[in-house]
């Protein structure tokens, strides 16, 4: 299996190769919309890790938003139950954070985190879980549908049949979602855009945000077909946009786009250069969806495996040095607080 389909521990001394840059409007507030605390069989990455590049970076990261990522289930209780665990796992990094023993930044200030949303009532009862157990901090669920017919694409954390989105049981648990005033994750890979459109559509109360730009797919199967790739991600993006109820997570591309290759790079890419990389991907969400409704997000540890945490905020910063001062809050921070009820 590629390499891009899969989660890749950074490697500190290739990193630490980066060029030094200067640090970007310093002062801008930014909430780190997607970001992971986890132990992946020896890669882990909890507060203290996510503090060191929080602090060492530079900018002004106020908070973040911790998404799930099959971390800390619970071993006891009924199985729909288990993935509160994680809610309980974020809830005390939170409060570690709050400390400020490892940062100023308020870390997990919103949850984000996985039930099933086809189980009918059992799927009430996991939010209403959720939400006891987060301490004021629960704010939606992410439920992946990502599904392609090249296993190298689909790779492991996916659905285990195309079409989850547009499932009648689903939509229900999306309304049930909705009634508990939370938002939804989307994640898909850019071919499944339409099924988020769908869904949209059949729930226009919902709040639901498309991450990682839409997941823009250049490896495997799609690798040399970068015109087409776009073409179709961008007419997919162009049909999403008409959607009011949708929000767009940018950035969080390392692994799909591909369009970079950390494992055979003699360094990092610049800031400038990520926003090269990135630039037909990310610019047009904000132009389709307006500042408003698109904010900024780190994917890290997922993308540190490519650059380093003060490389991303100068790479949205680039990308964005043409926004009004009223849109670069909206895209590095007020977008984040509307959609996720943040302080």
């Amino acid at each position: 299996m590629t390499l891009f389909a899969t989660i890749q521990p950074p490697n500190e001394a290739w990193l630490a190769r980066a060029e030094p840059e200067p640090v970007l409007e310093p002062d801008l507030p930014i909430i780190d919309t997607h970001m992971h605390l986890w132990d992946f069989g020896g890669y882990r990455y909890f507060l203290d890790e996510y503090a060191r590049d929080v602090e060492s970076c530079g900018h002004n990261i106020e908070a973040s938003v911790f998404v799930e990522c099959f971390m800390m289930y619970r071993t006891h209780g009924p199985d729909h139950l288990k993935y509160v665990g994680e809610t309980e796992f974020a809830v005390g990094m939170a409060a570690m954070a709050a400390s400020g023993k490892y940062t100023q930044a308020r870390v997990a200030e919103a949850i984000v985190g996985y039930a099933d949303l086809t189980l009918g009532e059992r799927t009430r009862e996991a939010i209403e879980a959720h939400v006891e157990a987060a301490n004021g901090r629960f704010r939606g669920i992410r439920q992946r549908a990502k599904w392609d017919a090249d296993p190298a694409v689909k790779g492991k954390y996916s659905a285990d049949r195309p079409g989850l989105y547009i499932d009648q049981e689903f939509g229900r648990g999306i309304d049930v979602l909705t009634a508990f005033g939370l938002a939804f994750d989307a994640s898909i890979y850019h071919p499944q855009i339409p099924d988020v459109t769908a869904l949209a559509r059949a729930h226009p109360d919902a709040n639901i945000v498309l991450i990682h730009s839409g997941s823009p797919v250049g490896h495997s199967s799609y690798a040399g077909k970068a015109k087409e790739n776009h073409e179709t991600w961008l007419a997919g993006m162009r049909d999403l946009a008409q959607c009011p109820n949708v929000s767009v997570k940018l950035g969080g591309i390392l692994m799909n786009l591909a369009n970079f290759d950390f494992t055979k790079a003699s360094a990092p890419p610049t800031s400038r250069q990520l926003a090269e990389l990135w630039r037909p991907y990310i610019e047009p969400c904000i132009e389709l969806f307006g500042a408003d409704r698109c904010m900024v997000s780190s994917n890290f540890p997922v993308d540190k495996a490519g650059f380093g945490y003060g490389t991303v905020w100068n790479m949205f910063k680039h990308i964005a040095a043409s926004c009004s001062a009223d849109e670069k809050r909206m895209l590095f921070s007020d977008t984040a607080r509307r959609v996720y009820r943040m302080a």
